[in-house]
């Protein structure tokens, strides 16, 4: 028959206290604040943006500007965009007993702050260069016009109206070409001789680069100025 041995049970229980307390110390330290003692977050909603960039639909660069805001995990994003066909629809099915829960007896949060914007675009046609010349009777011309696109984001206090901050970002965007003609004579083609043949290419594509650019600036800076 074994007999236990108080002295030994008594440090492997300080041990196994101590352990235990270093294990919380360190949960702590690695993890941070707990959830529930962190303030809560700003509640923000975003209003439809304008746009005078033809390129650029005002809804989807709205879109894009809420998905980034809500990528930060820094702020509450309230819906107001879709309410009529989702949380509206929701609450309406639960008033009429079709669904289960007690959703249509809550009010929807207010927001803190709305956040407005617009996206513009700075005249192409102010830097404009161009590279053209001749070789064997070939042509050759590139082109290229700069510009910039721009976001201005408001941000209105919800309870007042008045304008409590602004946030603008500018990004180059570029649209360029070129062409070539008097192939037939490069290649000594006798069917081609005289004829004016040409490539051509152009491109803007760079304007969405350069918005989602302007967005992730514009979110980030909103971040650090108003991060609880």
């Amino acid at each position: 028959m074994s007999r236990k041995i108080p002295g030994k049970t008594h440090n492997l229980a300080l041990t196994l206290a101590a352990c235990m307390l270093l294990f919380s110390a360190a949960s702590a330290w690695s993890w941070g604040t707990p959830p529930e003692n962190l303030p809560p977050k700003k509640t923000v909603t975003i209003f439809q943006f304008d746009s005078t960039v033809p390129e650029v639909s005002p809804a989807s660069a709205t879109d894009m500007f809420t998905t980034a805001l809500i990528k930060t995990h820094a702020f509450t994003v309230l819906e107001r965009q879709r309410l009529d066909e989702s949380v509206y629809q929701e609450k309406q099915l639960n008033q009429g007993g079709t669904t289960t829960g007690d959703v249509a007896k809550y009010r929807l949060t207010g927001a803190d702050f709305i956040f407005v914007g617009v996206i513009t675009e700075a005249n192409a046609q102010a830097s404009k260069t161009g590279v053209a010349g001749a070789y064997k009777g070939v042509g050759v011309e590139t082109s290229g016009e700069k510009a910039e696109i721009g976001l201005d984001v408001r941000v209105l206090d919800a309870k007042t109206g008045g304008v409590l901050d602004s946030v603008d970002v500018r990004k180059k965007i570029s649209q360029g070409g070129f062409s070539v003609s008097g192939l037939g004579k490069l290649f000594g083609k006798k069917k081609l001789k005289g004829a004016n043949l040409g490539i051509s290419h152009d491109h803007k594509d760079s304007i969405d680069k350069a918005l989602r650019d302007c967005i992730e600036e514009a979110v980030n800076t909103l971040v650090s100025r108003y991060e609880e």
